[in-house]
């Protein structure tokens, strides 16, 4: 996924947008796919979700190597909206379009086209 995570000496973690960026240039169904092969890069296998143990033995994926147990809990808690504790396709797409600037500035509160493509 394009996006670049890194730490800050002042606010601790600095995300650099380029989700708009790429729906110029994807489009939406492109978009939506890049997340989706995202998620599949970061879940765990066998249960087809993204859990404690998948983000944490896949952060390095994210130049998230020295992320403490916490951090990871409250990444999944942002996005777990059903209460399971992990995260599955739908959730972990919602989430990377809410954790968007550029994206909720450019939809407002318009997702209509995330439901389109993910339903």
């Amino acid at each position: 996924m394009a996006a670049a995570i890194y730490v800050n000496d002042h606010l601790g973690l600095d995300f650099d947008d380029y989700f708009p960026s790429m729906i110029a240039r994807l489009g939406a169904e492109g978009f939506i796919m890049e997340l989706c092969n995202g998620f599949r890069l970061l879940m765990d296998g066998d249960k087809g979700l993204i859990t404690f143990e998948s983000l944490k033995r896949n952060s390095f994926l994210l130049g998230l190597h020295d992320m403490m147990d916490d951090e990871i809990f409250c990444m999944l808690s942002e996005g777990d909206l059903d209460g399971d504790g992990a995260l599955n396709q739908m959730e972990f797409c919602v989430l990377m379009v809410r954790l968007s600037p550029g994206l909720m500035e450019d939809c407002g509160s318009s997702t209509q086209w995330l439901q389109d493509y993910l339903i």
